[in-house]
């Protein structure tokens, strides 16, 4: 159906954008945020229609006949769907959640048809996901970091108030508000992008050649690190948890994601 790689990698990248736009918009209820979610998801809409009608018209071929092309038409789908919910009505759970379906759906669909049309380029396609995989999981733990940073600097600060040390320390260290603030806001960066990785993760180890591990210790940690975090987001957003409390279950988080990173890690049968 794709006659060219970069398109691939372009309606994944835009797709990926507008889904971290979505979760932040979930979260925060950013009118700004989901604006430009939409507006990315609007591109990634009007590239797959264009596809879509080339194989109508062009090659008259209404692609629901094998798996894979009923894949694409599902994709469609959903993304139709979402732009539609988005803007009639306001159901963040909803759109949130269809696109990371639809994300899923469309990047089956791009790696499958890839290894069977491209050749060689698909071949490199689907190890650039693994790439991509890797360096998204990577950045999001790094966003996980600073949030890490963020919290025990905010539990410090909060030990030398209570202890009324008045030093040069305190005011080096920040504000409590601000540092609760950013803590937050790392996480809700961090999350999408390693849902994202996951999803890359485990797509390509369906396509490769490579054998894929449900039960694999890294895998399964990576799960559970995501779950972890979205506690946190359900403890922060819908509890209403904040501050010392917050910041000691966002430490704990963090050092099971070291376990995970470091001991799952050198238990895995495929992951470094």
């Amino acid at each position: 159906m794709f006659d060219f790689k970069w398109v691939y990698e372009l309606i994944l990248a835009l797709y990926g954008l507008s889904l971290v736009g979505y979760f932040i918009d979930f979260i925060q209820t950013n009118r700004k945020v989901n604006r430009i979610a939409f507006w990315l998801l609007s591109m990634v809409w009007f590239m797959q229609t264009f596809f879509l009608l080339t194989q109508v018209f062009v090659k008259e071929n209404f692609p629901v006949m094998t798996i894979y092309d009923g894949l694409y038409f599902y994709a469609w789908i959903l993304v139709t769907f979402s732009l539609l919910i988005n803007r009639l009505f306001r159901v963040d759970f909803l759109v949130f959640f269809t696109n990371v379906l639809g994300f899923l759906v469309m990047l089956l669909h791009i790696s499958t048809r890839a290894q069977s049309n491209l050749e060689d380029r698909g071949v490199n396609l689907v190890n650039e996901m693994l790439v991509v995989h890797i360096s998204l999981a990577l950045i999001s733990y790094a966003f996980f970091t600073l949030s890490f940073i963020f919290s025990l600097m905010y539990l410090l600060q909060y030990r030398l108030l209570k202890r009324k040390k008045w030093n040069t320390k305190l005011f080096r260290l920040g504000d409590l508000t601000k540092l609760d603030h950013f803590s937050y806001i790392a996480i809700i960066l961090a999350v999408p992008l390693l849902v994202i990785a996951i999803i890359l993760g485990v797509t390509w180890g369906y396509v490769s050649p490579d054998v894929f591990y449900w039960y694999d210790s890294k895998t399964l940690g990576s799960f559970l690190v995501l779950i972890v975090y979205i506690i946190y987001l359900f403890l922060r957003v819908v509890k209403g948890y904040q501050g010392r409390s917050i910041s000691i279950f966002n430490s704990a988080a963090f050092l099971f994601l070291l376990i995970n990173f470091l001991l799952f890690g050198s238990l895995s049968n495929f992951h470094f």
